[in-house]
């Protein structure tokens, strides 16, 4: 998302002993029906994840950058998530998000606020996350993505709430663009000489910030969502894999789902910036858009 638009190995175990532990404890969790939600995520995502290694690189759009519109720009969900990665072993930080940034200038280059970044780069935000990887092999988890809405959501007319006739090819564009390059190239190169993933990739869907301005363009914000999750799957089977490992983090339904999404307090709709963005839980803020999202990666992953 920009300022002025919207826009938002699996490691296999190794010993049969070991698998079979973690059969038979999941076994025993669900026999005696144990409801406490956080022990049961964790030994999910301990199977399912990698875990947190010492860096972690968050890549995207203005969200992952945490633009505000009070020029907080220091409490996005990468800043927020990363103080809890830290209590979790991780070390560093780099942010690459960029204000504005589609898939077709994440790939290419040519953010059209590059000049304004946490961690400077040269070239396209793809090649630098490549780069990265390359240079820190095996010891980048996770590493988050948002990506895709600035590709499709300028397409929706808030004065009319409805869609501009760009709609179906925005949305054809970005699905190309996330499943063919962006997300296979990534998932390759958290892999190591002998294919198994080294880290975890994981991708967020978005919240509708029109809510309540256009509350009848839920079914456009849920079609873009559901692209979304069809090209995270499609992008880990060009990656060689039968199919993704886990779903995308359920930013959508942390905010509300399709009944209300929160926005007067989750993002700065409401308040006199008319602003898209979500809220970073300052004083004087609506609210904590920006924890909101960090929560959704952190239920999707356990950590």
């Amino acid at each position: 998302m920009a300022s002025t638009t919207v826009g938002a190995s699996h490691p296999r175990t190794r010993r049969f002993r070991r698998a079979a532990l973690s059969l038979a404890l999941a076994a025993l969790l669900a026999l005696a029906g144990v409801t406490a939600f956080g022990v049961v995520r964790s030994a999910r995502a301990a199977g399912t994840f990698v875990g947190v290694k010492s860096y972690y690189l968050g890549l995207g759009d203005s969200l992952a950058f945490g633009y505000e519109p009070n020029l907080d720009w220091s409490h996005g969900y990468v800043q927020k998530w990363y103080t809890d990665l830290q209590t979790h072993g991780s070390k560093s930080l780099t942010n690459y998000g960029c204000n504005g940034e589609k898939t077709s200038t994440f790939i290419n280059g040519g953010c059209p606020y590059a000049y304004a970044l946490h961690n400077y780069y040269f070239g396209s935000q793809l090649n630098a996350a490549l780069s990265f990887l390359k240079a820190h092999p095996g010891a980048v988890s996770p590493v988050s993505l948002d990506m895709g809405a600035n590709d499709v959501l300028p397409d929706i007319n808030t004065s009319t709430c409805v869609v501009a006739s760009t709609w179906e090819s925005d949305l054809a564009t970005m699905d190309s663009n996330l499943s063919g390059t962006i997300l296979p190239k990534l998932i390759n190169a958290l892999k190591n000489s002998s294919g198994q993933l080294t880290g975890d990739l994981v991708m967020m869907n978005y919240y509708n910030p029109f809510q309540s301005q256009c509350p009848g363009d839920t079914q456009y914000i849920t079609e873009m969502n559901a692209h979304l999750a069809s090209d995270w799957t499609a992008g880990w089977q060009n990656a060689g894999f039968a199919s993704a490992p886990y779903g995308l983090a359920d930013v959508y339904t942390a905010f509300g789902g399709a009944t209300t999404q929160n926005d007067c307090t989750n993002t700065w709709m409401c308040s006199s910036y008319h602003d898209i963005h979500a809220t970073g839980g300052q004083s004087g803020e609506p609210g904590n858009g920006y924890g909101v999202i960090a929560g959704a990666f952190e239920s999707l992953t356990g950590y």
